[in-house]
């Protein structure tokens, strides 16, 4: 420690309202600034004062924010208000985004068991719900203001022997994007399983891809893993299914090949659409209470981008979404060109993350003054347009990662030019959960009682591993660390 460095006095910069990460109760909070950097701060009167850092870099998290925007009440309101926010989600009438996907959870089981998972899977004795209740939770989402895109999850959904025909089922009730939550491993072994989800309607397969090395896997997976996840995506291009990879970023672990992982994906486009960061969130299964060194924020994330790539992506080409809140996600969507240019579509922007580019870019989008829903409405259709595979396109041909040379597109691009997107969305825990963001969220989980949920709020795990509204399976945190 540098014990001449200037400390700053902490900053309050606005108010809000958190939960106790050990008992879950609702409790004022704070959001400071403290040495450049953005801290929740709250204090629960039965288990003392917690601090969590949520952004770090003060100038970009003032230019981040942009316009208030206007609240979207949901159209269809399920629950009522009664013990207020996290406690009476359904929707309520204090939600203040229409719904843009849901997350349906078509199994518990899964074919791994991660050291962190969000759904703490594979240990529930809970049996599969039945094709008839799938379909029946659909016609809870047309009442409710459907279609919605369909993000099928779980657990590892692809232990379904049933999974295409039940796509079938929701694309006959009117659903037309739906999406797939997968490890990669049955789509690994087997590419006639992939043709047969393309042929049942399934639109893009979102992969969890955590690395380009097989010690990641190791550390994150349990178990080498590179070669099954490169053996799915081109079973899923050759049978025209686009893919999106879909990183778990962890400090200390795999943060050091952001930028290998987005060459390996422009080599490997256009089976591969886009990238998906998703900062590590500790709800679950996870290996303890984290401290500040077990997060990365949003900006950290785009400012690895532009480095590791050597500034073939820059900050200011990024911004947050139109939709929901700004502070939970970014996004930038590109051109590839067969010689090799990769070409941003957003406006050119004056700087970095810091300041006037994303204010140009906030200016850009309208974010305060788009009609009632809208938001969800945009991010629905750009889902649909960007992330599945385009018509006509060429599949990658080769058959493992050391096959594919990650400085040129040509070999796989024979258009003049493909879309590719980098998003991430940065998930909110018991630790960092501001309910002031949890209110304009526009992913929702439906409920085993058929409610809707915002994602973060139906995750929510306590530092002993109780949840608010996932079903419980028994596994604590903590089972392993990852190290």
């Amino acid at each position: 420690m540098d014990l001449g460095a200037k400390v700053e006095e902490p900053t309050l910069l606005s108010a809000t309202e958190s939960v106790c990460p050990v008992c879950l109760e609702r409790i004022p909070a704070e959001r400071i600034a403290e040495n450049d950097d953005v801290f929740l701060r709250k204090t629960c009167s039965q288990h003392g004062n917690f601090k969590t850092v949520i952004w770090r870099g003060l100038a970009s998290y003032q230019a981040w924010g942009g316009e208030v925007r206007k609240p979207s009440t949901p159209p269809v309101c399920a629950a009522s208000v009664a013990k207020g926010c996290p406690f009476d989600c359904g929707l309520c009438p204090d939600h203040r985004q229409h719904t843009c996907c849901v997350v349906l959870d078509v199994t518990q089981r899964c074919n791994l068991s991660c050291p962190i998972c969000f759904a703490s899977a594979g240990s529930s004795t809970r049996l599969d719900p039945s094709l008839e209740e799938i379909v029946g939770w659909c016609r809870t989402l047309l009442a409710n203001g459907g279609p919605f895109n369909i993000h099928l999850s779980g657990g590892e959904p692809t232990v379904r022997n049933d999974l295409p025909e039940l796509i079938r089922r929701i694309r006959a009730l009117g659903f037309s994007y739906i999406q797939l939550n997968t490890n990669g491993v049955r789509l690994a072994l087997d590419e006639e399983y992939a043709g047969e989800l393309k042929e049942a309607g399934l639109a893009c397969v979102f992969l969890q891809f955590d690395g380009v090395t097989e010690d990641i896997y190791e550390k994150m997976r349990g178990r080498h893993f590179l070669e099954t996840k490169i053996a799915a995506i081109q079973h899923c291009g050759r049978r025209g299914l686009g893919v999106v990879l879909v990183p778990t970023l962890v400090p200390e672990v795999n943060i050091s090949q952001i930028g290998e992982i987005l060459r390996t994906a422009i080599a490997l486009a256009p089976a591969v659409r886009a990238v998906h960061f998703q900062p590590v969130s500790y709800f679950g299964r996870f290996p303890g209470s984290p401290s500040g060194d077990d997060r990365i924020t949003i900006p950290e994330v785009i400012q690895l981008i532009e480095e590791q790539t050597a500034g073939q992506f820059k900050t200011g080409n990024f911004y947050p979404a139109s939709g929901e809140n700004p502070y939970c996600s970014f996004h930038g969507k590109f051109w590839l060109y067969s010689d090799g240019r990769i070409v941003p579509t957003t406006r050119p922007a004056v700087s970095s993350c810091c300041g006037p580019a994303l204010e140009s870019n906030l200016v850009q989008l309208g974010s305060g003054s788009q009609a009632s829903g809208e938001g969800a409405r945009r991010a629905q259709r750009f889902v649909a347009r960007h992330w599945a595979f385009p018509a006509e396109a060429p599949s990658p041909s080769t058959d493992s990662l050391g096959d594919i040379d990650v400085s040129s597109l040509d070999a796989f691009l024979e258009e003049d030019k493909q879309s590719f997107c980098i998003s991430g969305m940065a998930f909110q825990d018991a630790w960092n959960l501001d309910l002031e963001r949890l209110r304009e969220c526009f992913l929702h989980v439906l409920s085993p009682d058929q409610k809707l949920v915002p994602l973060c709020a139906y995750n929510l795990t306590g530092a002993s591993g109780q949840t608010l509204y996932r079903p419980q399976t028994g596994t604590r945190p903590g089972a392993r660390a990852i190290s």
